[in-house]
């Protein structure tokens, strides 16, 4: 594929996803929760942590100029972070409303790190399509370059998530 057709898919892409994940939001609380929603925001914190570390073996192995494995592991990344999206917009197209509470002593730092980790979320996604679709076709520079962005942002968001779950789930009624 041309880069240019592939960057405007990856546009398009990062587009309809940001766009289906904020109307997913104003959607009305389902009148019944199926008992499986339950284990989607632990199954999110594992596919998360997963990510992360797979994230950090990565970058370990393309240290040792071991490719292969590098290229693997980034892959196998990206499948747990679309599986994580997937679960993550079940999960939340039922409507599942969790307030951290207002007397916590941790709240801001709770806030920050949910602000922060939303923000990151929503400009990550172009970021490691670019960086798997450069690495992909053998563009070694480019994908080097687009990576000193997306892999610390990536990293941080799957770190992040993990948190905010840690840090909400006490507070989860089903």
């Amino acid at each position: 594929m041309k880069e240019s057709s592939a960057l405007k898919l990856i546009y398009i892409i990062s587009g309809v996803v940001f766009t289906l994940v904020v109307i997913l939001f104003s959607l009305p609380k389902a009148d019944t929760i199926p008992s499986f929603v339950q284990f989607l925001p632990p199954l999110n914190a594992v596919l998360n942590g997963s990510t992360f570390l797979l994230l950090l073996i990565a970058r370990y192995f393309i240290s040792k100029k071991n490719i292969p494995l590098h290229k693997t592991l980034n892959i196998s990344a990206f499948a747990l972070s679309t599986i994580f999206l997937l679960s993550y917009v079940a999960f939340h197209a039922f409507g599942v409303e969790t307030k951290f509470p207002a007397d916590n002593p941790i709240r801001p730092l709770y806030f920050f790190i949910l602000i922060t980790h939303i923000l990151c979320a929503a400009i990550v996604l172009p970021l490691v399509l670019i960086s798997l679709y450069h690495g992909l076709a053998g563009q070694i520079t480019k994908h080097k370059k687009i990576t000193k962005w997306s892999f610390p942002i990536w990293l941080y968001v799957t770190a992040t998530g993990v948190i905010v779950y840690l840090l909400i789930a006490p507070y989860y009624k089903f």
